[in-house]
């Protein structure tokens, strides 16, 4: 099994739910971006969302916009990502995807960078801007070189997509809770709850629910029917104000209250 699938398999065997966390590479230079992933793993968080900086995050609010601009602004690159996951891999084995658009990936050789990422220790790959009909090289490629694919479901998803997305689903399903960008607000989580069961009968990829949880009754509420949840601008805000310690407090008070609400 991959670090990802071993993740989720002893998550599950444990009757835990997963603990996603989203850190912007680069934000605001590499050392500390590395200090962010190990002291977030140290907090609780299962699985580190690594965030590619890019110039138009169309997937993404105001907070990661801005943390991916300064991130860029202070000479963060997808070979500079790369490097960080190296650094990270000498003394952690967390689960790690890296979240980027394609456009980086194609000036890159997306092949070259499956292999160099890989190589470097990535886990799996998120890229919003594809669509899953248009998935199937990038996803030969991830496979070739060990790593998942994650793909999207979203409350408007309908049933045939879901199906076809289940189809050659792995690592995890993306389970977008609102249609719109990243960011912390109020959000029903019932209409994404939903479509969770419906994926949940046609495949046993986990389900990972994110978009706007930044709260700890925020997490609790989207965990319902998910395997795990997805922590970003609430999590990248705090490290963008130079509050590192106050970020891991936040994240292992959300292990504490995912741990306390769904273990078994």
């Amino acid at each position: 099994m991959s670090r990802l699938e071993e993740k989720f398999a002893n998550l599950k065997e444990n009757g835990k739910k997963g603990l996603i966390i989203y850190i912007t590479a680069g934000l605001p230079d590499a050392e500390t971006t590395v200090k962010a992933v190990l002291e977030a793993e140290k907090a609780g968080a299962d699985i580190i969302e690594l965030g590619i900086p890019f110039s138009d995050p169309m997937a993404d609010g105001p907070v990661i916009q801005a943390a991916a601009y300064t991130a860029i602004k202070n000479g963060m690159t997808v070979k500079g990502v790369l490097e960080i996951v190296r650094e990270i891999r000498k003394t952690s084995q967390i689960p790690l995807v890296g979240m980027g658009y394609v456009n980086n990936m194609l000036h890159y050789g997306f092949e070259k960078f499956t292999a160099d990422a890989a190589e470097a220790g990535l886990d799996g790959l998120i890229v919003p801007d594809v669509p899953h009909e248009e998935s199937a090289e990038m996803k030969a490629a991830c496979k070739a070189n060990g790593m998942h694919l994650v793909e999207f479901v979203t409350p408007g998803t309908t049933d045939s997509r879901i199906s076809e997305t289940c189809t050659t689903a792995d690592g995890f399903i993306y389970c977008v809770s609102i249609n719109g960008v990243t960011g912390v607000r109020k959000i029903d989580y019932s209409p994404i709850n939903n479509v969770i069961e419906h994926v949940k009968k046609q495949t046993a990829t986990p389900c990972a629910v994110g978009f706007g949880i930044g709260s700890v009754e925020a997490a609790i509420d989207a965990a319902k029917q998910a395997d795990a949840v997805i922590v970003g601008s609430a999590v990248v805000k705090r490290i963008a104000e130079g509050k590192l310690a106050e970020a891991c407090e936040f994240i292992n008070s959300l292990r504490s209250a995912l741990d306390e609400n769904y273990s078994k």
